[in-house]
């Protein structure tokens, strides 16, 4: 069996599908990237691998993926204004602080059904 190669567009695109009121409770249809920071750097974690990164905004942190040295923040479209990156290196606590278990589980389980069906 092949195995399948996943491309960060093709989970980008997913998330945008996936991202709902159960994967973060600040989501609206117009800003379905809204509270999905933390959830989402850990389901691209789980799937790509890399290293989580955070950087400090007027709302608290912000976290995104960092794979094979580059910055892939898949939530930065929440954002009115342009962010200014610190890269500051982040584990996957901190980042499930910014979510809870079912809100993971869902988001885990939506992309996961979608990138491997």
């Amino acid at each position: 069996m092949e195995k399948k190669t996943i491309k960060v567009e093709e989970i980008k695109k997913i998330l945008l599908e996936s991202w709902s009121l159960e994967s973060s409770s600040k989501w609206s249809k117009e800003n379905p990237a809204k509270g999905q920071c933390g959830v989402t750097a850990l389901v691209v974690n789980d799937i790509l691998g890399g290293e989580i990164m955070k950087t400090k905004l007027p709302d608290g942190w912000h976290f995104y993926n960092f794979i094979n040295k580059k910055r892939y923040d898949l939530t930065d479209s929440q954002f009115i204004e342009n962010i200014t990156y610190k890269d500051l290196l982040s584990n996957r606590e901190e980042a499930f602080a910014d979510t809870n278990a079912k809100q993971y589980n869902y988001l885990k389980q939506k992309v996961s059904t979608a990138l491997f069906r």
